[in-house]
């Protein structure tokens, strides 16, 4: 098993997008990924350490992650491993308690390769990518966006001010 990423749940791409270029210094990303048969849109950032984030948006209310959003919980959702062989590391989670959530099924991101989730005994959710060898192409984020971002990001905070104060 090699580490790939940690997913967060967002409302949309384009939010999360901007508050951990913000808040990481994430100038890199990915291309965005529309994946209808996970429900999902995605999108995957690296930071400058190189940790690799994904960005989980619902792709419509039926999305999975719809009712996650609605419930605000599971935001920080998941762990990632790239695996070898899905088959032989469901069996050997299996025999260590994970309960597998679903079925594998093709992710658009991985080509189209075979993901699976678990919840582990600890409550935590891990995703497996039947992928070994994946690298995502990240690109640097262009000034524009970043400066676009920080005005919306500093528009948000003071009309969030703005109510405080009103109250």
């Amino acid at each position: 098993m090699h580490f790939d990423h940690i997913g967060l749940v967002v409302e949309s791409l384009s939010s999360g997008r901007q508050h951990l270029s913000l808040a990481f210094h994430i100038a890199e990303w990915t291309a965005e990924f529309a994946d209808s048969a996970n429900g999902v849109f995605v999108q995957f950032g690296r930071d400058p350490s190189g940790v690799c984030y994904e960005l989980i948006a619902p792709l419509g209310e039926s999305s999975p992650i719809a009712q996650t959003l609605r419930r605000g919980d599971r935001i920080l959702n998941h762990v990632a491993y790239l695996v070898e062989d899905i088959e032989a590391e469901v069996h050997r989670l299996s025999q260590l308690s994970f309960d597998p959530i679903g079925h594998p099924k093709p992710a658009i991101a991985y080509d189209h390769k075979r993901i699976q989730f678990f919840r582990s005994p600890l409550r935590f959710i891990v995703e497996l990518i039947e992928c070994p060898r994946h690298e995502h192409a990240f690109a640097p984020l262009q000034p524009h966006d970043t400066a676009c971002a920080i005005r919306r990001m500093s528009s948000k905070v003071l009309a969030n001010k703005n109510r405080e104060a009103e109250k």
